[in-house]
């Protein structure tokens, strides 16, 4: 009997993946909504680009150097309950930001502290919902699909959130923001308690983390489509994506906005993400995915060169589409290629690599944003990124038929194209 359910949603006929889409998609507006918060907030109180790079680079820097490790242990625990704790701490966390807000005594030194214990939290907690996508999808032909309807989820989450954030800030300010999060994680954690998991029967290895860190390591390196795509990631995350950072400079002293027009700004990326998200949700097939990637990286840096240069707000909401939804394709059709061509055992590890990659990089793009836009203004660091990336994107292209050639095997071995002359267009 034919799945009644159209293309464009077929991985939520999997009900586990249904309650994790609903929580999730619940949670990750608050999160949002705490992401403009947070950078309001710190821009309000400094008026410095420079501390809000600051921000971001503490916010992060601790999945750079803790999620190999974290993903080795993802490996080895259950993957629901290390999302259940990593839940509860994000929400007391949301918690003591709202409380220290609400209060008035806020400092940028405490929101500095509280940026690194969240990032402690992700950087376990990344790794571990990536690898755990896996377990609640019984029919592994709606991967890609469950994997393009999160990055859907994110980016509806991302269209909402700025944007109720915008009013809710300059309503009743920031600290209701952070209270709201705190609220939605609820949603998540209700979720999780729900599914019906079998008993996760994965052999737990002796605790010998060192060398199954540097089993994670040699595959992630030694296989070069997966080390290639994670280091366009990287790229990508430390040139391209700290234009998100210096946003609320853009905002107030490019466009002459307040609140409401860096949750603006916010929305229209997330509208171009939700679009490109919904692109990948609709394809049946990871074929053709590489040359997807490369066209939107460059497209991807040339947006970021256009939006550097903007100083109209309409010419802004008109191109942030276009910025949003290349990067969103390019690491959406990442994750998909990744999740696709790796072996089991390893994919907690693997994944954590892909986190670092994107979230690991990008504190030390954040800093040297705030570095340079200090110092040549914010604009011309965004174009500066964007230039970046499209060269890094041009030099992906050139290598992509290397890297059809490696990765076809696996593509024949689980019946992904039955005849191996065929041209993949991976």
């Amino acid at each position: 009997m034919a799945d009644p359910r159209p293309g464009l949603l077929r991985a939520l006929r999997h009900r586990n993946y249904r309650l994790f889409f609903g929580g999730q998609s619940l949670s990750l507006a608050g999160t949002w909504i705490t992401r403009i918060a947070t950078s309001w907030l710190v821009y309000r109180l400094t008026g410095s680009a420079l501390i809000l790079g600051v921000v971001g680079f503490c916010g992060q820097i601790p999945t750079l150097f803790l999620a190999p490790v974290a993903g080795v242990f993802v490996d080895r625990w259950d993957r629901r309950r290390v999302l259940l704790v990593t839940q509860v701490l994000s929400l007391l966390q949301s918690v003591a930001l709202g409380v220290l807000t609400l209060l008035g005594i806020i400092t940028v030194g405490e929101v500095l502290v509280l940026q690194v214990a969240q990032g402690i939290i992700n950087a376990f907690d990344t790794p571990a919902r990536q690898a755990f996508v896996v377990t609640m999808i019984a029919d592994r032909a709606d991967l890609p699909n469950a994997i393009a309807l999160n990055s859907s989820m994110v980016n509806g989450s991302r269209i909402v959130g700025p944007s109720v954030g915008g009013i809710i800030i300059a309503a009743v300010g920031e600290g209701w923001c952070f209270m709201l999060d705190a609220v939605s994680y609820l949603a998540v954690i209700a979720s999780l308690v729900a599914m019906r998991i079998e008993p996760d029967r994965r052999v737990r290895a002796p605790a010998r983390v060192r060398e199954e860190l540097r089993a994670g390591l040699r595959y992630v390196t030694g296989f070069v489509p997966v080390r290639t795509l994670l280091l366009l990631l990287a790229l990508v995350s430390v040139m391209g994506m700290p234009y998100t950072v210096l946003m609320p400079a853009v905002a107030t002293r490019v466009l002459h906005g307040g609140a409401n027009t860096l949750g603006f700004l916010m929305g229209a990326t997330g509208v171009g993400a939700l679009a490109a998200a919904l692109y990948l949700a609709s394809r049946h097939t990871v074929i053709g995915l590489g040359r997807a990637i490369a066209r939107a990286v460059i497209v991807f840096g040339a947006g970021l060169i256009v939006f550097g240069a903007s100083h109209r707000l309409l010419l802004s909401l008109l191109i942030l589409p276009v910025v949003g939804g290349a990067f969103m394709l390019a690491l959406a059709a990442t994750n998909t290629i990744v999740q696709t061509i790796v072996e089991e055992h390893l994919r907690g590890r693997v994944m954590a690599f892909y986190a670092m990659a994107i979230l690991g990089t990008s504190p030390i793009g954040s800093l040297l944003a705030g570095l340079l836009a200090s110092r040549i203004g914010a604009p011309a660091t965004i174009q500066i990124g964007g230039a970046a990336c499209v060269a890094g994107g041009i030099v992906f292209a050139f290598r992509l038929p290397r890297l059809r050639e490696l990765v076809r095997p696996i593509y024949v071995q689980q019946g992904i194209i039955a005849v191996p002359a065929v041209d993949t267009g991976t």
